[in-house]
């Protein structure tokens, strides 16, 4: 009887502990929607280089390697108290401006026109627009997440700082030059001062001063010469579609080829064929809609709004002014990403070279998007503790 008890006891006290351990409390929902992204994306990286990249597995076992290593970076980050993120949030914003003044230098490397990339060697190529991004959204939210004293907004004064901080990163990224990036750090802005709860008025007055940013840009003859392809191409796909709507052709054959349930996988003519340029990075949803058709297309989609959703509910739920702009602003940088890429291979969009999050081929692209999901999962985890 004695035993009995004592093995009773044993079972609770390890019940408890497991019910307070940090891994019980991370979002399982948000997990496997992104491992799930990470599968089908290593799938299609698989099918899309397996012809033209050295081996026989393509740039698979390469992908894989990045996913290990963006894993474990999500790991370590989501076991951080993200309060303490708050006071090294001007330490990780300035390193990453650093990464972004070095691109300018030699260091730098250009690759498909822009200059935005520093090669380590061996193969590997590190790009600090991807990471000045996680620093954006930590130093808006620690800029932002203060009120005025009886109010529930921002003071004016921490919105200058916050427009400072975010119109130094996109100046430098403009400089490489980087439109896509450019335009997630803007979204990023826009919905970091939004969920601040700056006025409606103010707002607008951004959108203004941004709408004639783009003129003055397009006036005076700033973009580069493929951007301006890029958005010829956009406005009208079948004035040169062997030339400047080349990509946006092909991509638009390739999905609408897959039909209902696609070609299977490895059995996609366009991919197989290389049709479409970047395939495996910034056009990879085309093999998806060619391989596995629409309702393979639709699942992507699905699992993405998963991620999404799950990151509203985290931001909605977090009592914290701090971590619910960080994973606002970490939503609103993954949904406009999501969007252009996707609309840019079904001609609703642009094309900007941002790829697919959790799905494209890259290395710090991924580490990026993974390190973000380990913030979420970090917030989500002190949340629960009070619960």
């Amino acid at each position: 009887m004695m035993v009995d008890r004592t093995l009773l006891a044993r079972r609770r006290a390890f019940t408890k502990l497991g019910a307070q351990s940090a891994v019980w409390r991370l979002d399982a929902v948000l997990l496997v929607a992104v491992a799930s992204l990470c599968v089908i994306g290593t799938l299609l990286v698989w099918s899309s280089t397996r012809t033209w990249a050295p081996g026989s597995t393509g740039l698979v076992k390469k992908h894989m390697l990045n996913l290990a290593i963006g894993a474990a970076l999500c790991s370590a980050v989501a076991m951080v108290d993200h309060r303490l993120m708050r006071a090294y949030a001007p330490l990780v914003y300035v390193l990453s401006l650093l990464g972004l003044v070095v691109v300018l230098t030699p260091l730098g490397s250009t690759i498909n026109g822009s200059h935005s990339w520093i090669t380590l060697g061996g193969g590997f190529a590190f790009q600090p627009s991807e990471f000045a991004k996680l620093g954006l959204v930590l130093m808006l939210a620690m800029l932002l997440a203060q009120p005025a004293e009886g109010t529930d907004r921002p003071r004016m004064l921490d919105v200058l700082f916050a427009l400072m901080a975010s119109g130094l990163a996109m100046a430098l990224v403009m400089l490489q030059p980087d439109l896509g990036t450019t335009l997630v750090m803007a979204v990023i802005t826009v919905g970091a001062l939004a969920i601040a709860g700056i006025r409606r008025r103010y707002l607008l007055l951004l959108g203004l001063i941004a709408v004639a940013g783009a003129v003055a840009v397009w006036y005076f003859e700033l973009l580069e010469p493929y951007q301006i392809a890029r958005l010829t191409a956009f406005l009208d796909p079948t004035h040169d579609p062997r030339g400047v709507g080349y990509n946006s052709t092909q991509s638009m054959i390739a999905i609408g080829s897959g039909g209902l349930f696609g070609k299977g996988l490895f059995d996609g003519g366009q991919t197989t064929g290389r049709f479409v340029p970047e395939q495996h990075t910034d056009f990879i949803f085309t093999v998806a809609g060619e391989e596995f058709g629409f309702l393979g297309s639709v699942t992507v989609v699905a699992l993405l709004a998963v991620v999404l959703v799950r990151g509203l509910q985290i931001a909605r739920q977090c009592e914290d002014r701090f971590g619910t702009l960080v994973a606002g602003s970490i939503v609103c940088w993954l949904a406009f990403q999501t969007f252009e890429n996707i609309g840019m291979t079904v001609g609703i969009m642009p094309i900007t070279g941002l790829p697919l999050p959790f799905v494209s081929y890259g290395g710090t692209s991924t580490f990026a998007n993974l390190i973000a999901i380990g913030l979420l999962q970090a917030i989500r985890i002190r949340e629960q503790s009070f619960h």
